[in-house]
């Protein structure tokens, strides 16, 4: 059986991680917040499942949500550069802080693939 990234950082455990980091400076960025519903808890989960899917572990959030079409259902929001920056350095920020769980390679390849994402997402 092949090792997945996914496997390689240690699972859902590491995304799970990740996401909290990640949300927590959501909060304290307003620009950030008012796309977000006021409880934060489905969208911590829909981002853990959607993370743990693409970097190889189960298929739940497929199995629960379908295609993730992204920039369909980030459609609804004016994300303008301001906005992709903001959530840039609240990403980055949160896989900084897991830093000395990752090999370079693999903080690399995540970062990396945040950046591709965030500026996908732009549509203003």
């Amino acid at each position: 059986m092949e090792t997945t990234f996914y496997d390689e950082v240690g699972g859902e455990p590491f995304f799970e991680r990740l996401v909290e980091a990640f949300y927590r400076s959501v909060v304290r960025d307003e620009l950030l917040l008012a796309m977000y519903p006021d409880d934060l808890t489905e969208s911590k989960r829909h981002l853990t499942l959607f993370l743990v899917q693409y970097w190889g572990g189960p298929a739940t959030y497929m199995q629960e949500r379908g295609h993730p079409r992204l920039r369909m259902r980030h459609e609804p929001f004016r994300i303008t550069k301001r906005a992709r920056d903001a959530w840039l350095t609240a990403m980055a920020g949160a896989l900084d802080g897991l830093r000395s769980e990752l090999t370079d390679a693999q903080y690399e390849e995540l970062s990396a693939y945040f950046v591709m994402a965030a500026n996908q997402m732009r549509n203003v």
